[in-house]
């Protein structure tokens, strides 16, 4: 290995290494984002639409904001954990599909992701998020982060908020939702909230 590969070897070790010792320093239940929304694809993908009353165990009756109405394959999804919120006649849907465009590989209940999320810390004064179905964040209880708004981009939840004074989006991977829970993480932390 020559000098100069060297060098950049050691100062690509020394910035990897203060980049994991500041995310690690990090302790906090409050939604801050780690990651922005130019860590993904500039164009979403995703289809948004209605659950229609065709739909059954592994088939999804979407009408789609278009008007179109499709069944989609949602079995390998299923198997793979990546159906969130369940879903019944005219919940809103956000569906990612596969490359045959009649298998979804995600999917995702709108209508079970809005409402009033709460963390458990502390338990005398819980703080969450409110996400509101146009689109709006609000804050839940005392924080020092200013929730503005939400939307999904390719299956992925991002949040904006302001922070000390400047605007952030975060871009989080969707874990579970449940009746009663929503579990969302990023790169470097994982938060679990209840509906309140």
């Amino acid at each position: 290995m020559s000098k100069n590969n060297f060098v950049w070897l050691m100062i690509a070790v020394a910035a990897m290494t203060a980049s994991c010792d500041n995310k690690s320093s990090r302790q906090t239940t409050e939604v801050v984002p780690d990651s922005t929304a130019a860590d993904v694809v500039d164009r979403d993908f995703t289809l948004y639409g209605v659950c229609g009353d065709g739909s059954a165990m592994n088939t999804l009756q979407l009408i789609t904001d278009e008007g179109d109405t499709v069944d989609l394959s949602i079995g390998d999804a299923n198997d793979r954990g990546l159906c969130f919120g369940g879903f019944q006649s005219g919940d809103r849907m956000a569906v990612i599909l596969e490359e045959n465009e009649t298998t979804a590989s995600q999917v995702i209940n709108l209508t079970a992701l809005t409402g009033d999320w709460v963390t458990s810390a502390p338990a005398n004064s819980p703080s969450g998020i409110r996400l509101k179905e146009d689109g709006v964040a609000e804050n839940i209880g005392d924080g020092t982060v200013e929730y503005r708004s939400w939307r999904l981009f390719n299956g992925r939840l991002l949040i904006e908020c302001v922070r000390d004074g400047a605007t952030e989006t975060g871009s989080y991977e969707i874990v579970s939702i449940g009746p009663d829970s929503l579990v969302f993480k990023d790169n470097a932390r994982r938060f679990e909230f209840s509906r309140k």
